[in-house]
């Protein structure tokens, strides 16, 4: 069975920097590509960045570029996201996820069924 369990949530001051960590168990971590995704009060659930098996290639939303940088740890089954500059509008439930087809390149696009997710850490950020 597959867990992904999540932290480094927490409430920060505009301007403010957070790094979340997701640890993931029940595959093999290496195989897969990864995600972070939030999700805003009354909004629906959107992507913010994913990496592939080997952090050769990551991609971001527009609206973190810049400010936010995802990484991996293969040996610790553990993907993270270093969040800097934090925004008001940052302030959301963040989701890690696991695209479920391996070695294949990330998908963003693809239905909630396509991923494994974890059950999210609050990032709130105070202006």
């Amino acid at each position: 069975q597959v867990q992904l369990v999540e932290s480094g949530g927490g409430l920060v001051q505009a301007g403010g920097s957070l790094r979340l960590s997701c640890t993931a168990s029940g595959l093999t971590f290496s195989r897969y590509t990864m995600g972070w995704f939030r999700q805003a009060p009354g909004k629906e659930r959107v992507f913010v960045a994913s990496i592939n098996r080997s952090s050769g290639s990551t991609n971001y939303a527009d609206s973190v570029k810049g400010r936010f940088t995802i990484s991996r740890d293969n040996a610790a089954n553990g993907v993270y996201l270093q969040m800097n500059s934090l925004k008001p509008e940052d302030t959301a439930l963040y989701y890690c996820n696991i695209y479920k087809v391996p070695y294949i390149t990330y998908d963003a696009r693809g239905l909630d069924t396509m991923y494994w997710w974890g059950q999210g850490t609050q990032v709130t950020v105070s202006s």
